[in-house]
C-alpha cells in the first residue's frame, strides 16, 4: 500500500512538473499597442487581419491593445508596455528618443490634420471660432496640437476640449455642440457615408509624419522576421482590403529625419507628461 501511495505520489509530481514545463515554455503574446484614434471597437475590428497575419506568421499569440486616450498611451509606451507600438510621427519620435523604440514603418498615404464644420455653418475662419467650443482628441494628440497652434497663429488662443475618438468628434459638431473639431484625414474618410457629406473642412494641413510601426528595443531579436511578416502582409488580399478600406495605400520606408522633424511636436508631449 504504502509503494501504491509513493508511486501515485511520484507520478503527480511528474504530472505537476510536466504542466509547469509547458506553461513555462508558452510562448507570450506579442502586444501591439495601437494609439487611440478612434473608438476601442473600431481599432480593434481595424487591426484584425493584422493580427491574424502576424499570428500565423511569427508562431505565437498577438493581441491588440489600446489607451484611454493619446497621453496615456505615451506613458504606457514609456514604460515599455508595447512590443510594437503604432503612433502618430510625435509621439513616434518620443518612444524612438526616450524608450528605445526602433521605427520600421509607416503608411504611404499622407496624415494630414483637417479641421471639420458643419456643412451648413458660417465658419470660414480661426477667428470665426473664437469663444466658441472646438474639439481634439486629447492633449498630446497630433491633431490636437497641430490644430491649437493652426488656431494661435490665426488669432485663436482658446484651449480646445477633448473627446475620446474622431467619430465622437464628427458626431458632436453635426449636433451642434461644438462649432468644429480637429481629426486626422484618414479617420474622416473612414467615417460612415451618410456622415461625410454633412462636414466640410475648414482647413487642411500639409503632410505630417503618420502612423508609424516601432519595435521594442527587448524585440529586437524578432526585428527581421517582424518585419518580413509585414512586408508580407501588405501582398495579401487581407492586407490589400484592408489598406483600400482605410485609405492608407500600402507601408514605406520612414524617409531620411522624418521623424527628427517631428521634434517640437514630441517636445510638447514631454512638457505634458512631466
Amino acid at each position: 500500500m504504502r509503494s501504491f501511495c509513493l508511486t501515485r505520489r511520484l507520478g503527480l509530481i511528474v504530472f505537476l512538473l510536466t504542466c509547469t514545463t509547458v506553461f513555462a515554455e508558452a510562448p507570450a503574446a506579442l502586444r501591439i499597442g495601437v494609439a487611440p484614434h478612434s473608438s476601442a471597437r473600431v481599432i480593434l475590428e481595424m487591426y484584425q487581419p493584422l493580427r491574424q497575419h502576424l499570428e500565423s506568421n511569427l508562431g505565437m499569440p498577438v493581441e491588440i491593445v489600446t489607451a484611454p486616450d493619446f497621453t496615456e498611451f505615451a506613458r504606457r509606451m514609456l514604460a515599455q508596455e508595447y512590443d510594437i507600438a503604432i503612433t502618430t510621427g510625435h509621439q513616434a519620435r518620443l518612444g524612438q528618443t526616450d524608450a528605445g523604440y526602433s521605427p520600421l514603418l509607416t503608411y504611404r498615404a499622407d496624415f494630414r490634420t483637417v479641421a471639420l464644420v458643419a456643412g451648413n455653418s458660417t465658419y470660414k475662419t480661426a477667428l470665426d471660432l473664437k469663444g466658441k467650443p472646438v474639439l481634439g482628441l486629447s492633449s498630446t494628440s497630433l491633431v490636437t496640437l497641430w490644430g491649437q497652434h493652426w488656431l494661435k497663429n490665426n488669432g485663436n488662443a482658446e484651449p480646445l476640449r477633448y473627446v475620446s475618438a474622431s467619430d465622437s468628434v464628427a458626431r458632436l459638431v453635426l449636433a451642434g455642440d461644438a462649432a468644429a473639431g480637429f481629426i486626422s484625414l484618414a479617420n474622416y474618410q473612414s467615417l460612415a457615408r451618410d456622415i461625410q457629406p454633412q462636414l466640410r473642412f475648414l482647413i487642411i494641413s500639409d503632410a505630417l509624419a503618420g502612423r508609424v510601426y516601432l519595435l521594442n528595443k527587448r524585440d529586437l531579436p524578432l526585428r527581421d522576421k517582424i518585419d518580413a511578416a509585414l512586408w508580407r502582409f501588405a501582398e495579401t488580399p487581407e492586407g490589400k482590403a484592408y489598406f483600400l478600406k482605410y485609405k492608407l495605400e500600402g507601408y514605406r520606408k520612414l524617409k531620411p529625419r522624418e521623424l527628427e522633424a517631428m521634434e517640437p511636436y514630441a517636445q510638447e508631449v514631454r512638457q505634458t507628461l512631466h
